[in-house]
């Protein structure tokens, strides 16, 4: 793990938002993931970070899911910058402003040195959100890993 990433997450930490991910899955039939960037590549430098995450979204595979109902956590820890991004039919039934409040909470957490209870709160905020609007449906699998992807 790059050493960035270590002072943001410690194993303990990442396996933390592991079991808030999975606790906030049963809820819902939606899908999160964590991704934890230490640098964007030379080549994404000109990128906005939404489509720095909308690339994340889907090198992960989180296009895939059943109903496209993912949203990835994506964290740029060298520009201190993360965004929430949801699939097209979580959009359909979520006001982006949902999304920014819920990384408005997480930033101030961040700021106040708080990465694990940060994003461990974000997770379980998003998967509040997604319970609200796709609720769990009966022989649900999980469809996508619970660990928190670092690259």
């Amino acid at each position: 793990m790059p050493n960035r990433t270590k002072k943001f997450l410690s194993p303990e930490a990442l396996e933390a938002v592991k079991n808030a991910i999975a606790d906030a899955e049963k809820k819902t039939a939606g899908e999160i993931r964590v991704s934890v960037r230490e640098k964007r590549a030379w080549s994404e430098r000109s990128l906005q970070l939404e489509e720095l995450a909308a690339r994340e979204f889907r090198m992960l595979g989180m296009e895939k899911t059943i109903g496209r109902t993912g949203v990835l956590v994506y964290i740029l820890l060298s520009e201190r910058q993360f965004r929430i991004h949801a699939d097209e039919g979580i959009n359909q039934l979520v006001m982006p402003q949902v999304w920014q409040e819920i990384a408005n909470r997480t930033a101030a957490l961040f700021a106040a040195g708080s990465s694990q209870n940060g994003l461990v709160e974000c997770v379980r905020a998003v998967g509040e959100v997604l319970a609200q609007h796709v609720p769990p449906v009966p022989n649900d699998t999980n469809e996508l890993s619970n660990d928190v992807s670092i690259r």
